[in-house]
C-alpha cells in the first residue's frame, strides 16, 4: 500500500483521494430479506427488485465454511507484500489490481482479484494468480463459484416465475451456458482511519457508485459496514447493515434491459471503514458475449409495451461498459430516442 505521510499535499501527491462530505449515517431498516425456500420467495423477490433494485437472500444452503475458506485464501493472498501481490498484474482485465478501477480514471481505496470463471476463456493474469498459489486456493475458488452459481441460478429462476414468465430458465440459461461471460471479483478494502483523517474528515470511497452490467450480482463480505445502495428518488444513499452469513443480490443493467425497466439495475457504491477492513466477494453472473440483449417478447406483450432498448449482444453492451466512467448510465446510448422522449 501507499506509505502515509503527516503532509495532506505530499498525500494527495501519492494518491489522488476521494472522499463523500460526513454527513449522518442513514442505515436502511428493513432491508429486503428473502427465504429462498419459502412458498412466496418468487413474489418478494420481484417486489424487493422492483422497490430497491436488490434484496438479501437467506437460506441459500451455500455452507458458511465453504464462504469463509474463500474469505481466508484470499486474505491471504492480500497480505503479501505488493511485490509478490502485482506479478498477478496489471489486470487485463483478469488479475490482480489496486486503486485504479477500469482505465478511464475512477480510482479508490481498494486492491482487488477479479478472475474468469469460463475454464475456455483463457487469461494470462488468472493463471497466473491461480499457479503461484497453493491448490487450497484454487479449490477455494473453485468450489465457491460452483455454490454461488446455483444460487445465482436459483434467483434467476424464481424471478421468471414472479414475472409470470413461462420459460423459467429464460435468465438463467445464459449464465448455466458454457459460454457464459461470468466472473468472480474479490474486493479487499482495508482499514483507513490516517488517511481518512488527513482528507478532512470525510468518509474515502472504496469504490464509487455504479450499476452493475450483468445480469445479476451475488455478494457476500465478512461483517464490516460500507455498502450503500441509493434508493429510487436518485439522491437519497442508505448504508446497508452488513451478514456474513447472507448472499446480497443486486439487479444488473442486462435484467434492467431484458424485463424493458420492470426490474432496474441498483446504483450503489462503498465506503471504507475508519478501523476494520471489508472484503468482499461478488459473483457476476453473465451471458455469453455473442448473446443478443432486448426487452423478452413475453413481457412485451404482456404489459402491452414498446421496447425501450435497441438490441445489442453482450460483448457491444460490455465494451462500452469499460470504456466509461462508473458513475455513467450506459444504458443511454442503447435506448431508443421515441422511448426516451
Amino acid at each position: 500500500m501507499v506509505v502515509l505521510s503527516s503532509q495532506q499535499a505530499t498525500l494527495n501527491d501519492l494518491f489522488p483521494i476521494n472522499t463523500c462530505k460526513p454527513t449522518p449515517t442513514t442505515v436502511l431498516k428493513g432491508v429486503p430479506e428473502v427465504d429462498l425456500s419459502h412458498p412466496d420467495a418468487k413474489t418478494l423477490i420481484v417486489n424487493a427488485c422492483i422497490e430497491f433494485g436488490f434484496f438479501k437472500a437467506v437460506n441459500h444452503h451455500v455452507p458458511l465454511e465453504l464462504m469463509t475458506n474463500l474469505e481466508n485464501e484470499t486474505l491471504k493472498f492480500f497480505k503479501q507484500t505488493q511485490l509478490e501481490k502485482e506479478k498477478a498484474g496489471p489486470p487485463d482485465p483478469f488479475g490482480y489490481g489496486s486503486k485504479s478501477i477500469g482505465t478511464n480514471g475512477d480510482i479508490g481505496w481498494v486492491e482487488y482479484l477479479l478472475l474468469n470463471t469460463n475454464p475456455d476463456v483463457i487469461s494470462p493474469k488468472s493463471l497466473h494468480l491461480l499457479h503461484q498459489n497453493p491448490n487450497k486456493f484454487r479449490c477455494a475458488v473453485e468450489e465457491y463459484i460452483l455454490a454461488v452459481k446455483e444460487v445465482c441460478c436459483e434467483v434467476l429462476e424464481l424471478m421468471a416465475d414472479g414475472l409470470g414468465i413461462e420459460e423459467r430458465n429464460v435468465f438463467s440459461r445464459l449464465v448455466r451456458d458454457e459460454r457464459s461471460d461470468s466472473c468472480l471479483r474479490v474486493n479487499h478494502y482495508t482499514a483507513c482511519g490516517e488517511v481518512e483523517a488527513l482528507s478532512g474528515g470525510g468518509n474515502l470511497i472504496g469504490f464509487g457508485e455504479h450499476t452493475d452490467p450483468q445480469i445479476i450480482s451475488v455478494l457476500r463480505s465478512n461483517n464490516t459496514s460500507g455498502l450503500q445502495i441509493c434508493l429510487r428518488d436518485g439522491v437519497s444513499w442508505v448504508s446497508i447493515p452488513p451478514d456474513h452469513t447472507s448472499f446480497f443480490i443486486t439487479v444488473g443493467d442486462s435484467l434492467q434491459v431484458m424485463t424493458n425497466g420492470g426490474l432496474k439495475s441498483v446504483k450503489h457504491r462503498v465506503l471504507t471503514d475508519t478501523n476494520m477492513s471489508r472484503l468482499s466477494m461478488i459473483y457476476f453472473g453473465g451471458p455469453p458475449l455473442n448473446e443478443k440483449l432486448a426487452p423478452l417478447p413475453s413481457i412485451l406483450m404482456s404489459k402491452k409495451e414498446q421496447s425501450l432498448y435497441k438490441e445489442f449482444t453482450w460483448r457491444e453492451y460490455k465494451n462500452a461498459a469499460y470504456k466509461s466512467r462508473l458513475a455513467y448510465n450506459r444504458l443511454s446510448l442503447f435506448e431508443k430516442k421515441s422511448a426516451a422522449q
